[in-house]
């Protein structure tokens, strides 16, 4: 596994515990339909949140939300998508963008909510 993967790894478990200290009820994590993923899957008052998963480590060149660009957001509205279809939801959906920097001794975390194009 590369130190890319390693840190994304260590941002989505920061990030689940981060929306479940917000009392979101995690329901999907790191669901895949072919090449597309959704990060993170939640539902918190009666809102069904697409959350994208950024995380960089202390000390890289610019900030991890800045890698979220119009490819990745049309690639999470697309698994959202078949993730609805296949769950037969029809609620109200957001798209949610959590940055993450792993910085000593507690990492930073940012917050984007209700993203769109």
């Amino acid at each position: 596994m590369t130190k890319h993967q390693i840190t994304g790894q260590i941002g989505e478990g920061l990030a689940r515990q981060y929306f479940e200290r917000l009392n979101y009820d995690i329901l999907a994590t790191n669901r895949r339909f072919g090449q597309l993923e959704l990060d993170i899957v939640a539902m918190k008052n009666k809102m069904l949140h697409f959350i994208e998963v950024k995380t960089l480590a202390d000390g890289s060149a610019g900030l991890p939300e800045e890698s979220v660009n119009r490819k990745k957001m049309l690639n999470l509205m697309k698994a959202a998508d078949i993730y609805m279809m296949t769950e037969h939801y029809t609620g109200p959906i957001q798209f949610d963008v959590l940055a993450i920097v792993l910085k000593d001794p507690e990492p930073e975390y940012f917050l984007l909510e209700d993203v769109y194009l």
